[in-house]
């Protein structure tokens, strides 16, 4: 069976003058043309090729040897090549450039924008691509708690977090109260897994363990000193939104690295600031 969207391996069944048709031997009638540009040369009859499988302009079925950056079903992120009046259009690795429909945007993209999407069959028998990422997930990922993972934010949610595709395949969320720092969707992130859920999705976290991280913190508010001449214009009761401004981190992680900078007696705190000694 030649199926759309999918990269399969065919054999050649006859010879014209324009190109070769591809199909399986036992497969009847049916064949797709493979461009002569994009033959083998000395390719013959029986001759295995391994193609992909799309549509042309004419809505044609039509093989090509070129390798997709993504199949039906699969996610990966792809450049934004054009934007007209009925969609963006993506850069998939072939001639042809997949369309991405307005409906299946979760934000108006722009040329030259970087977005992950995943491929699917639209009702038209046509390959389409969607941002709507998150039913094409799979929980059967191989990571384990304390594993570090990559992942693309694809949604962000303000009630519940940045959900988060590792390795653009397992669902990954970064709860609401891990998420320090200004994020959007499309972003590639470094992230420790705290769990493994029972439904099998990871739950992920952008910092180490608090006795590992606070060496890192500790450093980032000395940083953060020298840029203030060496005096923060507030103390660790600071606001935590001031806290979050100044050094992306939660008052809880703050206050431990400046009890670390006050026991190792490279700070002191006065009524109103923190000073660098």
């Amino acid at each position: 069976m030649i199926e759309l969207g999918k990269v399969q391996e065919l054999e050649i069944l006859r010879i014209k003058e324009f190109g070769v048709y591809v199909g399986e031997k036992d497969g009847g009638e049916e064949s797709v043309l493979l461009p002569k540009k994009q033959v083998p040369q000395g390719a013959s009859v029986g001759d295995k090729l391994t193609v992909f499988i799309y549509k042309d302009s004419s809505d044609r079925l039509i093989a090509t040897i070129g390798t997709p950056k993504l199949q039906v079903g699969e996610t990966a992120m792809l450049d934004v090549k054009d934007v007209s009046r009925i969609g963006a259009f993506l850069d998939m690795g072939l001639e042809k450039d997949l369309l991405l429909p307005f409906k299946e945007q979760t934000h108006p993209v722009k040329k030259g924008e970087r977005c992950l999407v995943t491929l699917y069959v639209d009702k038209s028998s046509r390959l389409a691509a969607t941002m709507r990422v998150y039913t094409h997930m799979s929980n059967q990922s191989p990571y384990k708690a304390e594993d570090w993972v990559t992942g693309t934010i694809y949604e962000i949610n303000d009630s519940i977090g940045a959900f988060v595709a590792v390795d653009h395949k397992y669902y990954g969320l970064i709860p609401k109260r891990e998420l320090y720092g200004k994020f959007k969707e499309g972003d590639t992130v470094q992230a420790r897994v705290t769990r493994v859920r029972e439904d099998g999705k990871l739950d992920l976290c952008l910092r180490e363990r608090a006795h590992v991280q606070m060496g890192t913190d500790a450093e980032l508010v000395l940083k953060v000193l020298d840029e203030f001449d060496g005096i923060l214009p507030f103390n660790d009761r600071a606001a935590p939104e001031a806290i979050l401004r100044e050094f992306k981190m939660s008052k809880n992680a703050f206050k431990r690295a400046v009890g670390r900078l006050l026991k190792e007696g490279k700070i002191r705190i006065t009524d109103k600031t923190i000073e660098k000694i």
